[in-house]
């Protein structure tokens, strides 16, 4: 199955432009999240360089994040940049496990592969990549028996129609 940005771009703002204000857009080396100001009267998600999983993760941010966050700059969340130490490494996976749960979803919803990203390729030390995915996995489950949050089961819906995949299980979800 063939992956274009593009339309995952024209899916989202289809989904989320009118009630939320909020638009998918292919950025540089860099993603960021930019609320409306006075030169842009909608919500960006600025994903990188063309990667469609650069968007799913962006996306998954945004979902995580309530009203009040969408209005600032990243969603006001903090970010350590790679290189971090192991103490760190483990603050850093533990806010990323539900966005990298969302992303999971969306991955699915679209037929996408999704990876795990522990984000830390220059850190001291190797990040337990498997350990993480465990979190994440059990994050999905979580939800799933829970019930997708609104915005999630949107996308996931309009992504499902679009990529005509089946209706999210447990079992598609795998720990490799």
């Amino acid at each position: 199955m063939s992956h274009n940005y593009q339309d995952l771009i024209s899916t989202f703002n289809h989904t989320f432009f009118q009630d939320f204000n909020t638009k998918l857009e292919l950025g540089g080396d860099e993603p960021i999240y930019l609320p409306a100001d006075e030169q842009y009267a909608y919500h960006r998600i600025i994903f990188a360089r063309g990667f469609y999983a650069s968007a799913l993760h962006e996306i998954a941010h945004w979902c995580v994040a309530g009203p009040q966050r969408r209005l600032l700059e990243d969603f006001g969340y903090w970010y350590e940049p790679d290189g971090r130490t192991e103490q760190v490494q483990a603050e850093f996976e533990k806010v990323e496990i539900r966005p990298q749960a969302y992303e999971w979803i969306l991955s699915v919803s679209a037929g996408f592969p999704f990876t795990v990203s522990c984000d830390n390729l220059n850190g001291d030390f190797e990040p337990d990549r498997l350990l993480f995915m465990k979190k994440v996995h059990a994050e999905v489950m979580t939800i799933l028996d829970a019930g997708l949050p609104l915005r999630v089961k949107m996308l996931s819906d309009a992504l499902r129609d679009f990529y005509q995949t089946p209706d999210l299980t447990p079992e598609q979800f795998v720990v490799s």
